[in-house]
């Protein structure tokens, strides 16, 4: 998805196929590399934000990982909400309730998450399956009732899970 697009902008063509219900995932891959654009496609539902000058290859990865079920923001974009985290305090509005339902393994998992380690490298660094990784993922985000992993490190952020110096 792109975001300025002709008669629908791509942050409202985001917002009306999620609400649609059909499952389809959102990768925007943009020129546009501003912060408003990445948060309002988040908000929309996106899964990823890209910007157009990604490798071929990375593209291609980040397709696949999205269509897995993961999300994912370009390494800019990253730095940047990280940096925007630093910048307030996550603890002061933390709500340890949102992941009192957690198991131990779980807070684990979402720590690692929050790291930015992939279904992959949680495996391998908790000498488990991906399979079992994928598992305890999805529970998470069920327990905290998010729709993908940016949804679950904003909810770890903002519990005080895990705080900007950690990832």
């Amino acid at each position: 998805m792109d975001i300025r697009m002709p008669r629908l902008d791509g942050i409202e063509a985001t917002r009306q196929i999620v609400a649609a219900g059909n499952g389809a995932r959102i990768l925007v891959l943009t020129t546009f590399d501003l912060d408003e654009y990445v948060y309002a496609a988040i908000r929309a539902g996106a899964s990823g934000f890209l910007l157009k000058d990604v490798r071929p290859s990375d593209l291609i990865d980040a397709i696949r990982l999205i269509a897995d079920g993961n999300a994912l923001l370009g390494p800019t974009v990253t730095r940047r909400l990280l940096d925007r985290f630093a910048d307030t305090d996550p603890g002061a509005h933390a709500d340890p309730a949102i992941i009192a339902s957690l198991t131990e393994r779980e807070r684990e998992i979402l720590e690692l998450v929050a790291s930015g380690l992939s279904n992959a490298e949680l495996a391998q660094h908790l000498f488990l399956s991906e399979t079992t990784v994928k598992t305890h993922v999805s529970s998470v985000l069920r327990k905290l009732g998010v729709r993908d992993r940016v949804q679950a490190v904003i909810a770890a952020y903002n519990a005080g899970l895990v705080q900007p110096h950690q990832a």
